[in-house]
């Protein structure tokens, strides 16, 4: 197996909503996602699948991306608040034969998801921040499987 993993962790949100899912990026938010799509387009990276939580900040985030590069954004439940790396792993193999698959979603489930990928111990983690891009080589979908290529925070994109 060889696939690209894009990571990007919703950009940030408004505070006041109805519900925690209910929240909406900020316009500091709108400005990441724009960021981050120009510097997707800028550096050819164009995934082949772009999943996100259903949760409002992240499916806004998706958008924004997918849009600029003219891609389609699959809401993907599993990928809602509380996912752990065992439940990724499982999702994972399903999207096996494709190249490149972008995530979008939150923490500290990235964090968790990326420790388990590159096959830190247990209470090691990297702290992956709001509109940060994290790429992984992905050989094998188990503890360890995958190196990191790189993780920018949007502010240096």
């Amino acid at each position: 197996m060889n696939m690209e993993l894009y990571l990007l962790r919703h950009a940030d949100a408004d505070t006041l909503a109805e519900t925690d899912d209910a929240r909406p990026l900020s316009q500091k938010g709108e400005g990441q996602g724009k960021k981050v799509a120009r510097f997707c387009e800028a550096n050819d990276i164009a995934p082949t699948r772009v999943l996100t939580s259903p949760v409002l900040r992240a499916l806004q985030t998706a958008e924004i991306v997918a849009a600029h590069l003219g891609l389609t954004v699959e809401p993907a439940p599993w990928l809602a608040c509380g996912m752990q790396p065992a439940q990724a792993m499982n999702q994972l193999r399903d999207l096996a034969g494709e190249p490149s698959v972008m995530l979008v979603g939150h923490e500290p489930d990235f964090s968790s998801l990326a420790a388990f990928l590159l096959g830190l111990p247990s209470g090691e983690h990297l702290e992956i921040r709001k509109a940060s891009l994290t790429k992984f080589a992905v050989t094998e979908l188990k503890k360890g499987g995958a190196r990191l290529d790189f993780s920018l925070p949007c502010r240096l994109m």
